[in-house]
């Protein structure tokens, strides 16, 4: 292997639209709602969470996959806990 072969093992680009596993726990931040739905972006991926209250928008969550489609890097998650607040 060259030098720049070992340089870069193990590195790789993360995508804009990130897969999740049904089960999967995630922190993220809840954006904002889609009608009155609650929805965390993760880059280009939603996911929308009808169970969190929407004093959780602007905060930092801990959620559980319900449900995902890869194709449209679109699914539903449940509230586990608020983490904390908004970083801005």
């Amino acid at each position: 292997m060259s030098l720049f072969g070992k340089y870069l093992k193990g590195w790789q680009f993360r995508s804009a639209n990130p897969s999740f596993e049904v089960g999967q726990e995630l922190t993220a931040m809840i954006t904002g709602t889609d009608g009155d739905t609650p929805v965390a972006r993760v880059g280009d991926t939603i996911l929308r969470v009808p169970d969190a209250p929407r004093t959780a928008v602007d905060k930092r969550v801990r959620l559980r996959v319900t449900e995902f489609d890869g194709n449209e890097h679109e699914g539903t998650a449940e509230l586990v806990e608020v983490v904390g607040e908004t970083t801005f």
